[in-house]
């Protein structure tokens, strides 16, 4: 897909969420974006070998559309490790702290450092192509517009109450898994298998939050879990269709 149309389409998606929340009224000015971690890096822990093997393995031939899926992907990584963890500042919810700490370090790392082996910049998206630098994850600001916008609606919408944090949750981990069906796509077109491997544990491991954050609401009596989301103009957040599994800290 030429790339131009695929941030079109994104921006929408990301545009519909925003509306829907915004019509849902979270009495905020969407002006804040969170101070619970301060700008405070936690440590990723190591990566499962298959995927160190990935991004340590050959040089693949990446197009600009690539380049520029790892930039966005790094923002929206970035996004959940963030929100989470500064929505739990004000709504201790578990699910949001294990998540952030365990698994979307791990993942913002699986993307950096595939960031340096290509000498990509992250920071002046869609300019991935000049000599690599990266800044900013992990206080709540982004280079990609529609990730700053997307993290400033949810984070005004988390800090309501913990269900609202939980749905805030299962929100971002479907947009998660929305673009990088997409993405996975494109590095498979590209052959890009180092990109492909690490994609695809991104979303592995977004299958599992998703999961996280439905049975958190389903434990506070909300049957219908990540499905109780309102919809975001025709847009759900209930996919029963997503795989379950028993990996752990993705």
């Amino acid at each position: 897909m030429n790339h131009v149309i695929k941030k079109i389409l994104t921006t929408g998606f990301l545009l519909s969420v925003s509306a829907s929340l915004v019509a849902c009224g979270s009495g905020s000015d969407n002006s804040s974006t969170g101070s619970g971690n301060g700008g405070e890096q936690t440590p990723a822990g190591d990566l499962p070998a298959k995927i160190q093997d990935a991004i340590d393995g050959p040089l693949s031939g990446l197009t600009q559309n690539v380049r520029d899926t790892l930039t966005y992907m790094y923002s929206e990584e970035g996004l959940a490790h963030d929100i989470y963890l500064n929505i739990y500042s004000l709504q201790p919810v578990k699910q949001l702290e294990n998540i952030a700490k365990k698994s979307e370090v791990k993942h913002i790392d699986a993307v950096n450092q595939l960031a340096r082996k290509y000498d990509l910049n992250m920071t002046q998206y869609p300019d991935t192509d000049i000599p690599y630098s990266i800044e900013g994850i992990g206080n709540g600001t982004y280079p990609v517009a529609q990730v700053q916008y997307l993290y400033n609606i949810l984070y005004d919408k988390g800090i309501q109450s913990q269900k609202d944090a939980l749905g805030v949750g299962c929100m971002v981990e479907v947009v998660d898994i929305t673009d990088l069906d997409d993405y996975i796509k494109t590095a498979q077109a590209s052959n890009a298998s180092d990109v492909l491997t690490v994609f695809e544990f991104l979303r592995d491991g977004s299958y599992n939050h998703y999961w996280a954050f439905d049975k958190g609401l389903k434990n506070m009596g909300i049957t219908e879990g990540c499905c109780s989301v309102p919809d975001a103009l025709g847009y759900h957040f209930c996919h029963p269709e997503y795989p379950q599994n028993d990996q752990k800290n993705d």
